[in-house]
């Protein structure tokens, strides 16, 4: 598992030298690597570029259908509302987590989409994977951008 949540860290790695928010997100399928993203809100200037959309998106490309059953996603950070719809609604079985979002976190923190019972798609959770690693990426990449607003 973690080599996959490795994978996923070095997405987030790519996001913050691109001066975005540095998470990345890795989808797997029986052992295998399907997509890969980071955040590129910036870039692309759409709100929707989060990791995870765009991984999902390129994992329904390779598999040729919306549905990723089967199919386990890796991220940095927790997912926010819009994410944790897509991961719902894209059929992920697994959703693992490196750092918890206390402020936009919709696994967990804030609320739990993935797993509302209301829903039709239940989605296992596992946090911690990296947990130090991937605090540390958002928590040096805040640091540098406050203090380059200062200047």
């Amino acid at each position: 598992m973690k080599k996959f949540m490795e994978e996923a860290f070095q997405e987030a790695r790519k996001a913050a030298a691109e001066g975005e928010v540095p998470i990345g997100a890795v989808i797997v399928r029986e052992g295998e690597i399907i997509a890969r993203a980071h955040n590129k809100t910036e870039q692309d200037k759409d709100p929707t570029a989060h990791a995870e959309m765009l991984a999902i998106r390129e994992a329904a490309k390779h598999l040729g259908g919306w549905r990723l059953t089967g199919c386990s996603m890796f991220v940095t950070t927790e997912p926010c509302s819009m994410c944790a719809g897509a991961i719902v609604w894209s059929r992920i079985e697994k959703l693992y987590i490196g750092t918890m979002d206390p402020k936009a976190g919709a696994c967990g923190s804030l609320m739990n989409i993935p797993q509302d019972s209301r829903l039709n798609h239940y989605v296992e959770i596992e946090t911690g994977l990296m947990r130090e690693e991937c605090a540390g990426l958002m928590k040096d990449f805040f640091r540098k951008l406050r203090s380059e607003e200062r200047r």
